[in-house]
């Protein structure tokens, strides 16, 4: 009797067919079908999981086939499967096994533990006609995020067996409510003193999902403001939850089954290496720009990092999504974040400020600078250089601008541009190919003279050009109107120089 579970590849769920056969023979048990380490070892634990769970074990020759043989199996979760095939050889079980999807690691006891990469196989089960979905007891709350599905959860492989059977039926997992807790972040913009040309960047960085680098002196304020822009991005959407939990449930970081709400923010270590960073590994799995889709990636001391692992990072950023290849295939995960980036002007830092002397000599800021390539910077759209906070904005009373009055006009800048830019497949205008911001995008005259005059002057390339527009557009977006201005061009320019 054929029992299905699924491979995973990528985000790309592929159906495997587990077939068991026992051959008159020596004692063997061989399992076919391109399998890896963690599926070869499942022997064992399906040995001594059939023994303790009161099933006979077959004392003959033992052949399990993964179909299809040509494709690469990788994980723990086939372990339920192969077990369940074991026990049908046995015809004294008739199994009722239609429409029916089988993930789960069994412990050398007959118990099943939860596995990782439950949501991302069930986000597809539809497309393959199942139905009735048999996972781990922990992951059962995952699971039954996916609407239209029957959820079993299954606490061992003779409880799997009983119901199968119709000895002892398991009841279907409820429905998950998801819910939805008090938004907290670790920063607020209320609590960042000055920095008003910083802040105004943060919004437009918001607004319209544009990179964004933060230049200045030790103790003005660039991580705290990175580490704010959270706080006044938009919440996921329904449709966006579900792919970023995804991911995160494919890397074993989903906690508790519940759905992410707040858009990620992932800051990696400066140490971090390209494969940490893109993701990788002989089993291609997502790095830190994956798990930031559709939120952000702060690199803190920009500099810092390896001049390799930086450059990874500029064709992900260009196309929304990182390719890993490898000599057994190739996998693309999403990868469409907003690059909030924090740097020193130096290697002591205090290039350029008023109260400090700079002590690095001018080769020494040529190489630090160096480390921070021009195709990099190109894609970063918005450009901050800071000073030091005063001490009378220290010490002033005023109060500032909380992130959730910020957040609203956000919110109302995103549903203007997503009015806009939808027919064109995307979701911010950062996001917008030339041909669709050429067709969308209205200049006023006086913009038009503006724009032709600084690509002449400051020699743009095509991507300067293209990103200055994007950013003048999300600026009016802003500020309501209906088409750039010159104001709105004036300030995208004045963010992009620096």
């Amino acid at each position: 009797m054929p029992i299905v579970t699924a491979a995973l590849t990528g985000l790309e769920v592929q159906p495997v067919t587990v077939e068991a056969v026992v051959i008159f023979g020596l004692p063997k048990f061989t399992v076919v079908g391109l399998a890896d380490t963690a599926v070869q070892e499942a022997k064992e634990r399906v040995h001594s999981a059939l023994k303790n769970s009161g099933f006979i074990f077959p004392r003959h020759k033992i052949i399990i086939n993964l179909a299809p043989a040509s494709l690469k199996k990788v994980g723990s979760w086939y372990d339920l499967a192969m077990a369940l095939s074991l026990v049908a050889t046995d015809l004294t079980w008739q199994l009722s096994t239609a429409q029916s999807l089988f993930l789960g690691e069994l412990s050398l006891t007959g118990e099943v533990r939860p596995i990782s990469g439950v949501l991302a196989i069930l986000l597809q089960a539809k497309k393959f006609g199942w139905k009735f979905i048999y996972v781990p007891q922990a992951n059962a709350a995952e699971a039954s995020l996916v609407k239209g599905l029957i959820v079993y959860p299954v606490a061992s492989l003779r409880q799997l067996v009983d119901h199968l059977s119709g000895h002892q039926k398991i009841k279907p997992f409820k429905s998950f409510k998801t819910q939805v807790k008090p938004v907290s972040f670790e920063v607020d913009l209320a609590e960042i003193k000055g920095q008003a040309v910083a802040k105004r960047a943060l919004e437009i960085a918001a607004a319209g999902g544009h990179n964004l680098l933060f230049c200045g002196p030790p103790g003005c304020g660039k991580t705290m403001l990175a580490r704010a822009l959270p706080s006044i991005l938009p919440p996921l959407a329904e449709e966006e939850s579900l792919i970023v939990s995804a991911l995160y449930s494919l890397s074993g970081l989903l906690a508790g089954g519940q759905l992410l709400v707040n858009r990620p923010f992932r800051s990696p270590h400066h140490t971090a290496s390209a494969v940490a960073l893109t993701g990788g590994g002989s089993h291609p799995r997502p790095g830190e720009i994956t798990l930031a889709h559709l939120g952000v990636l702060f690199l803190d001391e920009l500099p810092e990092f390896s001049r390799i692992v930086l450059e990874n990072l500029r064709q992900p950023l260009e196309s929304g999504q990182v390719t890993i290849a490898r000599a057994s295939g190739s996998v693309t995960y999403p990868a469409t974040v907003m690059l909030a980036a924090a740097m020193n002007p130096c290697p002591c830092g205090f290039l350029g400020d008023q109260n400090k002397v700079c002590s690095c000599t001018p080769t020494q800021v040529q190489w630090y600078q160096k480390k921070i390539s021009g195709p990099l910077l190109d894609r970063i759209d918005l450009q901050v250089s800071l000073s030091r906070v005063k001490p009378e904005e220290l010490f002033q009373g005023a109060v500032a601008e909380t992130s959730a009055q910020v957040r609203e006009r956000v919110r109302a800048a995103r549903l203007r541009q997503l009015a806009r830019v939808k027919i064109s497949g995307v979701m911010t205008n950062s996001q917008l190919s030339p041909k669709s911001l050429n067709s969308l995008c209205q200049l006023s005259l006086l913009a038009k003279e503006l724009l032709e005059k600084i690509v002449w002057q400051k020699q743009l390339s095509a991507r300067g050009y293209f990103r200055l527009l994007k950013v003048a557009q999300t600026i009016a977006d802003l500020a309501a109107a209906n088409q750039i201005e010159a104001d709105h061009l004036a300030e995208a320019w004045q963010f992009r120089q620096g």
